[in-house]
């Protein structure tokens, strides 16, 4: 056998060159910096963040395409010390500036993107580029542009997408004075944003049979029977129906500078029932015109309340939220002192108190308070897409979300397009909300802390998500639910 050490005269004395080089290279274990039967596969095949392995509330899968993986976690993940799991070829060797990784074990620093050098049995290397994405401009460049353009303190947004929870961010101060950050545990008032809650517990109580679309609401023999009010009652109040409360076509109690529900602040919901019914005459036969009514969504409120025998925040949860899980979600209270643990302090703009309100009596048409976490969980058990179970059936949402003769653009608690498109905005003084059934499986929430009175607020909220979207090149695939 030819030494491999052997002069290269050898070869030519003995064989002919090329069979020569052949014999050598096999003798010698190969060339390109190993040898026959040393593997060259050098291969990063997967690479993932763990919760077994690190302090993060969800396991995430990265994509590998060609050398660049990416990975996503939650935002304010700390990226300084994460541990990965990652497959590579069975007889590679894999190390990051030098030091031998092992799966699940080695920790790194991701605040920038990290080298993993994969180097093969035969000696040959392929360097992989893992970048970490906590961060996703297209959803956080409009909302803090927003802040900045009306001075808004603090904003929490969800989106989902195909039912997943995929993005979850707080910006912002709860309470400024306090330095006090919001976070994604803060909870804010939903302001009207209630009145979808509202509806879909008298969707529940339609599917249970106890209440029906034509039930009338007052009068002998009706739902609320005649606990409210005077009798004999003013004309067509004994006409109207659940159905007509639900789509604002009651027929008055408009919410203008005569809305009962911002008057007599020390009544009892059920005695400012009673005294709107006495005092207040309808301006329309019930079902002929469309005017919006936060007093109609109180009554709402009150059959809630008859028909389960509970009060009306006790049956909601019932219904509604415990099932799904949704702890955190209550009525909020009145004044600053009476703020909740966890709630944020709310601004007013231009004069507006945030505090001069009787909240509580609100309860169903604005006096919930909620994380954006939990909105959204409710949201994506609502809204019809197939990816998650709803809580409701599928000709029960279609009834929710179909608008009335006198006003086909706001279904039962919700405002709706010709399209797929279900949404409702809440506002008071302190406070701007958002919730959005959109297209694709996408879905959104939004909540603030303050309103403004500049022209273009409502609408620079309600563009948010649709600026995001069509700059979202990759969603994470966990969900933070």
């Amino acid at each position: 056998m030819t030494s491999c050490r052997a002069p290269r005269r050898l070869f030519h004395a003995c064989f002919p060159f090329a069979l020569a080089a052949v014999l050598t290279a096999a003798a010698c274990g190969g060339g390109g910096g190993g040898g026959a039967g040393l593997s060259s596969e050098k291969v990063l095949s997967s690479l993932s963040f763990e919760k077994a392995h690190n302090a993060i509330p969800v396991d995430s899968a990265g994509t590998v395409s060609a050398t660049a993986v990416k990975v996503f976690l939650p935002p304010g993940t700390d990226a300084s010390a994460l541990k990965a799991t990652f497959a590579a070829s069975a007889k590679a060797t894999v190390t990051v500036a030098g030091v031998a990784q092992v799966s699940g074990t080695t920790a790194n620093d991701f605040r920038a993107p990290v080298s993993y050098l994969v180097t093969a049995e035969d000696g040959s290397v392929r360097s992989y580029t893992v970048t970490l994405v906590t961060d996703i401009a297209a959803f956080d460049d409009p909302v803090t542009a927003f802040m900045s353009a009306h001075a808004v303190p603090s904003v929490s947004i969800a989106a989902t997408y195909q039912g997943r929870l995929v993005y979850l961010k707080a910006y912002g101060q709860a309470d400024v004075g306090a330095a006090q950050a919001a976070t994604t545990a803060s909870r804010y008032r939903l302001a009207s944003v209630s009145k979808p809650i509202t509806s879909v517990a008298i969707m529940k109580l339609l599917e249970a049979g106890t209440v029906h679309l034509s039930d009338k609401v007052f009068g002998a023999g009706a739902l609320l029977g005649t606990t409210y009010g005077t009798l004999p009652y003013g004309p067509h109040i004994g006409e109207i129906t659940v159905a007509e409360l639900l789509h604002h076509t009651a027929g008055g109690w408009p919410n203008d500078g005569t809305d009962p529900m911002f008057s007599n602040p020390t009544l009892t919901a059920g005695e400012l029932i009673s005294w709107t019914l006495d005092h207040r005459p309808l301006a329309t036969t019930p079902g002929t015109a469309y005017a919006y009514s936060n007093f109609g969504y109180s009554i709402l409120g009150r059959v809630i309340e008859t028909v389960t025998g509970q009060g009306y925040e006790a049956a909601v949860k019932s219904l509604v939220l415990t099932p799904l899980g949704i702890t955190d979600m209550t009525i909020g209270g009145n004044t600053l002192a009476d703020r909740l643990p966890g709630e944020v302090r709310y601004y007013g703009q231009g004069g507006e108190d945030p505090y001069a309100y009787n909240i509580r009596r609100m309860d169903a048409h604005g006096g919930w308070i909620a994380t954006a976490r939990d909105l959204a969980n409710l949201l994506v058990h609502v809204d019809g897409f197939a990816t998650v179970p709803d809580i409701l059936s599928a000709p029960t949402i279609a009834t929710m979300t179909t608008g009335s003769t006198a006003e086909p653009g706001y279904a039962c608690g919700w405002s709706v397009n010709s399209g797929p498109n279900w949404w409702h905005i809440g506002s008071l003084p302190g406070t701007v909300t958002e919730i959005i059934r959109g297209a694709n499986g996408w879905t959104w929430v939004a909540l603030a802390n303050t309103r403004s009175g500049d022209a273009t607020f409502v609408s620079d909220l309600d563009n948010l998500l649709w600026t995001a979207l069509p700059h979202v090149d990759d969603v994470p695939p966990y969900d933070l639910r």
